[in-house]
């Protein structure tokens, strides 16, 4: 059988190990091809190929329900499950979604693009179909690297609790989330790696048995029951742990040894309970480069398949705004020893290895564990230290209650700086960092700026570090700078709240946010060779809003608009429009911005597109809504 013909995963069901290893070979094969040609997440599918392929042959797919923690890992569960024909079209507009989607698939039981969930949701699902009285199993793929973020562990807490309810955690250990693992956990994990009784017991322990007169031959069953006690027993902190939590505990498993797999997972759904079983795998599996690599190869963009480097550019680009952050970050943590930088398990993603590199006694990675981040940088500086939390606009909302509770209620100097904020791409509705500017400038005690480029990006860098009067939060996009020249010292702070003038006109006040002020010159552009002059205004920051330069524009001009790249609901232009309405001056306001939508997967500049975002589509807008007039009629 081919993979190609593999349209419903019940179709593995008899075949034979030889047959199932054929499979595996042929989805990394396709994995392989359609990451280098499209981009996405590598080396974590690479490595549960075996581990899908043995689960789901112990399993009813029609019935059974399998949770994949996250979904990097899920591209063999894709490929198996109908998706083969169209998986060219991973990560791209209208194409197959990078992360699980229920919209998707009828076997995408739980979509996730944030870490640790899969436990509480197959918890869920199996207490749901207990009191349903209905029969199915309900499984959890999870990483060691998820199992360090709290919910992980507040989910086995209480499955534990539950010994009458059926539930099958499967822990996908290969020692990485993204970066490195860090933690208690994953230490155990590797003290059980390490163990050499686990190998010594599977090359001689049955060897020297089979070797007693009248006893080798007779003691096969009893063998296999002995093995894995004395497993067990190489290994007994692992196990221990899981096993006082509640769980019947099974493991470690080769998770490359289909054979292996397929037996321990059956002996697993036998067993009443919650139940654990520990599979040991490689990430990257089958692709040396990956193997040898595994942060570098953890997602990529297209690449050469026999080189393993990124395919080139047809002309060189600015410098990454995280790469600009990173620079600027360490630039300031030689000359202050009190900066110190916080990631949750993103350390190349956020920049901060190079932080780490420098100066690793000013660096903090904390394990997929927002929370903990934002309460340990409150802490840190209570005690006087400047700590930078760098977190994912996306994932900083886990930690919502800590910046309320712990930072702003006691009102303290934490500088939080957003990457990834507004439109992200190929990753979709679970990474777009849409909602920060709304989350944010609603909490006393917090200051709110984003950079137009990225020289003032270091320019706010050094406005973060120098704040202390309570927390202070920075967004900045994904992607390239505009090229304009950096600085490498005497950066100059920014004064709170005060914003630019760009551009001067009197027929519309346009006032830009972050990543749409460039846009906003832009359009401001196109309406000057049609008769319209706009003033055009860098805000800086979205609290406090510079009222002493907007109000009395607005007022003298009569019509605003204003531009985010995030959320319409809440966000910049409702504060405008509210200091507007607060200050009675009643002019008509056009706020654009993301509207009330999810923004799938697609390449930024096509999400863009579709939401009216370019700066052609702008100045459109603007025509049409204040002055009657649409620009195709105009050139």
């Amino acid at each position: 059988m081919h993979l190609s013909e593999i349209t419903h995963p019940n179709q593995l069901h008899g075949l034979s190990i030889r047959q199932l290893q054929q499979i595996a070979r042929q989805i990394r094969d396709k994995h392989l091809q359609t990451v280098a040609a499209t981009g996405g997440h590598l080396g974590p599918g690479l490595g549960v190929v075996e581990l899908t392929l043995g689960l789901y042959q112990t399993l009813d797919l029609d019935r059974d329900k399998v949770i994949w923690d996250v979904g990097h890992q899920a591209y063999p569960h894709k490929l198996i499950t109908g998706r083969y024909s169209n998986f060219h079209t991973l990560r791209q507009k209208d194409g197959v979604a990078g992360y699980l989607k229920r919209c998707e698939s009828k076997f995408d039981h739980f979509g996730a693009g944030h870490a640790s969930t899969s436990i509480s949701a197959a918890l869920g699902m199996a207490l749901a179909r207990d009191l349903k009285g209905e029969k199915f199993k309900a499984v959890a793929v999870i990483g060691d690297g998820a199992l360090t973020g709290g919910m992980a562990l507040e989910a086995i807490n209480h499955a534990g609790h539950l010994p009458k309810t059926n539930l099958l955690v499967v822990l996908n250990d290969n020692e990485m989330s993204i970066s490195p693992n860090v933690g208690a956990i994953p230490r155990y994990l590797n003290k059980m790696r390490l163990s050499p009784p686990v190998q010594f017991i599977k090359d001689n322990f049955e060897e020297q048995f089979k070797h007693i007169p009248f006893v080798g031959e007779s003691l096969s069953p009893e063998l296999g029951r002995i093995k894995e006690g004395m497993k067990r027993l190489a290994v007994p902190k692992v196990g221990a742990v899981f096993e006082e939590l509640g769980f019947t505990y099974i493991g470690p498993v080769d998770g490359h040894n289909l054979e292996e797999l397929i037996a321990t997972f059956q002996q697993a759904h036998q067993i009443a309970g919650p139940v654990l079983v520990h599979v040991v795998t490689t990430k990257g599996k089958g692709y040396e480069l990956a193997e040898q690599d595994q942060v570098g190869y953890h997602a990529q963009n297209p690449f050469n398949l026999t080189t393993g480097k990124a395919i080139p550019s047809s002309k060189p680009k600015p410098p990454a705004y995280a790469k600009v952050f990173a620079h600027t970050l360490v630039k300031l943590a030689e000359q202050n020893p009190k900066i110190i930088g916080i990631t949750a398990a993103m350390a190349t993603g956020t920049g901060l290895d190079k932080l780490q590199a420098k100066l690793p006694n000013q660096y903090i990675d904390v394990g997929i564990a927002e929370q903990h981040a934002v309460t340990l940088a409150a802490a840190l500086a209570s005690e006087g230290m400047r700590p930078v939390a760098a977190i994912y606009s996306t994932f900083l909302q886990r930690a919502y209650d800590q910046i309320i509770h712990d930072v702003c209620i006691q009102n303290l100097p934490v500088f939080f700086c957003l990457d990834r904020a507004g439109i992200v791409g190929a990753d979709g509705p679970t990474h777009q960092g849409m909602y920060d500017i709304a989350y944010l400038r609603c909490i006393p005690n917090m200051v709110l700026m984003a950079p137009k480029d990225e020289a003032e990006l270091q320019q706010m860098i050094v406005t973060g570090i120098n704040y202390t009067k309570g927390a202070i939060a920075m967004r900045f996009p994904r992607g390239n700078g505009h090229g304009v020249p950096l600085m490498e010292e005497g950066w100059e702070p920014l004064e709170i709240g005060k914003g630019e003038i760009l551009r001067t006109g009197d027929d519309v006040l346009i006032v830009g946010y972050g990543t749409m002020v460039y846009p906003s010159m832009q359009a401001a552009e196109i309406l000057s060779e049609h008769g319209i002059q706009a003033t055009v205004i860098n805000a800086r920051f979205a609290k406090p809003l510079d009222t002493e330069l907007i109000l009395p524009l607005a007022k003298k001009i009569g019509r605003v608009v204003t531009l985010e790249e995030g959320c319409v609901m809440g966000g910049f232009g409702s504060a405008v429009a509210e200091a507007l309405l607060d200050a009675d001056v009643v002019v008509p306001v056009k706020r654009i911005g993301i509207p009330d939508i999810l923004v799938d997967h697609a390449t930024p500049d096509e999400s863009k597109a579709a939401l009216g975002l370019t700066s052609r589509q702008i100045a459109e807008r603007v025509l049409e809504a204040f002055f009657q007039r649409q620009l195709s009629t105009v050139s």
